[in-house]
């Protein structure tokens, strides 16, 4: 069945109740193995293989005790209950398989994935609600949080480093609900990225001289674009010397230099206090003598700080944002600055985003699931009460295979920076070879209907 028809057509409901024949004797199993072992279960310092062969030798003796259940049904059993115990349940094998880069669960008997950019419904099955309740607070217990009633809406993070939201009703009207966001645990670099077609070796030299010319620079693009994965690549391009201080949402970022110091938020607690926004630690970093500041992603206010700390000397700095287009990306960090509660004026706050940022990287994922750069754009002056823009590369459409597959390349535009300047006060030089492709039509400059 094709991808589409599979999305649309409606599956039949489940049937009410358990729909495992072994449910009750795993939920049994699975509640004596834990009044059995108790904080064994979650000792940090004991090996998890040890721990895991410790776990499937009660498992097994409880087993034991059941009748009528088979050689393989039962090493099946056993490998279901210490799921449980131990990890994720159902979800476990999902999360080891790294061609997965998201788990959607829309209740306990509707679970999709997401791979190489393309949806897929799996045969994987919680045993009822309460089965994924089970799971549901096993995961946000590990990271101190709760999910109830009173508070139906969490994210939280996995050891693994993988973001997890769920919403519970009474919020959601069919049933708990779980999307998790995979992250690989191998770092592409950029390299990697030119093999995989998200950018070409132009763009990329370009961008390694950018990040060591200290220009700072902005990724946009939608949701699972990539973004991350760019500013994780571009990032090894910052010198080894330099003191880095990066801020996060939930910590996804990998940097291997030796001198990083690496901020997290922290919402509210259950009481309702003790929240530190991304915002409070973008001001707080400016004491802390950063060479680089790499905001992992600008989503509210803290916009504003981020760039009093560009115009302030803290050059090299990089950040992420969601956006459509280079141009929506500018956009929606004036509107995030508005957030700040300050009554500035619009053409105030574009002379602050046009002397802050020198470049916008933009991601889109395209229709066959494959994550592009589609433009690199210079930011230049105001002209009037516009930024002006300027596209160095773009992407090039140019053939759609049978198969649905896109054929492209980002090309230059034939354009040089105007930036050369910054690039010369650090002694970069930037060969002409890189902006003499000019295979678009046009200039490339996006102009302001005035």
């Amino acid at each position: 069945m094709e991808l589409h028809e599979r999305l649309t057509t409606a599956r039949p409901a489940p049937p009410p109740g358990r729909d495992d024949p072994f449910a009750e004797i795993k939920n049994r199993v699975h509640m004596a193995v834990i009044g059995d072992l108790g904080p064994q279960l979650f000792n940090v310092s004991m090996d998890p293989l040890a721990l895991r062969d410790r776990v499937l030798v009660d498992i097994r003796r409880h087993l034991s005790d059941e009748q009528g259940i088979s050689r393989d049904d039962r090493e099946r059993l056993a490998s279901a209950i210490a799921d449980d115990a131990l990890g994720h349940g159902p979800l476990e094998r999902l999360l080891a398989d790294d061609s997965i880069s998201e788990i959607m669960v829309n209740g306990p008997y509707d679970i999709w994935i997401e791979r190489h950019g393309r949806l897929f419904d799996t045969s994987v099955r919680f045993d009822d609600e309460s089965h994924m309740r089970r799971i549901i607070n096993k995961i946000v217990a590990e990271v101190g949080r709760r999910v109830d009633e009173s508070s139906p809406m969490v994210d939280a993070r996995l050891p693994d480093g993988s973001r997890v939201h769920i919403i519970i009703p009474p919020l959601s009207l069919s049933g708990p609900l779980i999307t998790i966001r995979k992250f690989s645990k191998k770092r592409l670099s950029l390299e990697e990225l030119i093999k995989i077609g998200t950018l070409n070796t132009e763009s990329v030299e370009y961008l390694s001289r950018c990040v060591h010319a200290e220009l700072n620079i902005l990724i946009s693009g939608g949701t699972g674009s990539g973004k991350t994965t760019l500013l994780n690549a571009l990032s090894a391009s910052i010198p080894d010397e330099d003191r880095i201080v990066t801020i996060e949402d939930a910590a996804e970022l990998q940097l291997n230099q030796r001198h990083v110091l690496r901020l997290e938020s922290r919402p509210k607690n259950i009481e309702g206090e003790g929240e530190v926004p991304i915002r409070e630690l973008v001001r707080n970093s400016l004491r802390m003598r950063p060479d680089r500041i790499v905001v992992g992603e600008v989503r509210g206010a803290e916009a504003l700080d981020m760039l009093q700390a560009m115009n302030t000397g803290h050059d090299g700095s990089l950040s992420t944002v969601h956006a459509n287009s280079p141009r929506d990306a500018l956009s929606r960090v004036e509107t995030m600055v508005l957030m700040a509660g300050y009554d500035l004026p619009v053409r105030a706050i574009r002379q602050q985003v046009c002397s802050a940022l020198d470049l916008i990287v933009h991601l889109e994922r395209l229709e066959d699931g494959t994550r592009r750069v589609t433009a690199i754009t210079e930011v230049q002056r105001m002209e009037a009460e516009v930024v002006t823009l300027q596209d160095l590369f773009r992407f090039k459409f140019e053939d759609k295979e049978s198969d649905g597959r896109i054929i492209g390349r980002l090309c230059s535009t034939g354009l040089r920076p105007a930036s050369v300047h910054k690039f010369e006060k650090r002694g970069i030089t930037l060969p002409l070879s890189m902006f003499q492709t000019g295979l678009l039509q046009g200039n490339g400059t996006e102009r302001p209907v005035l």
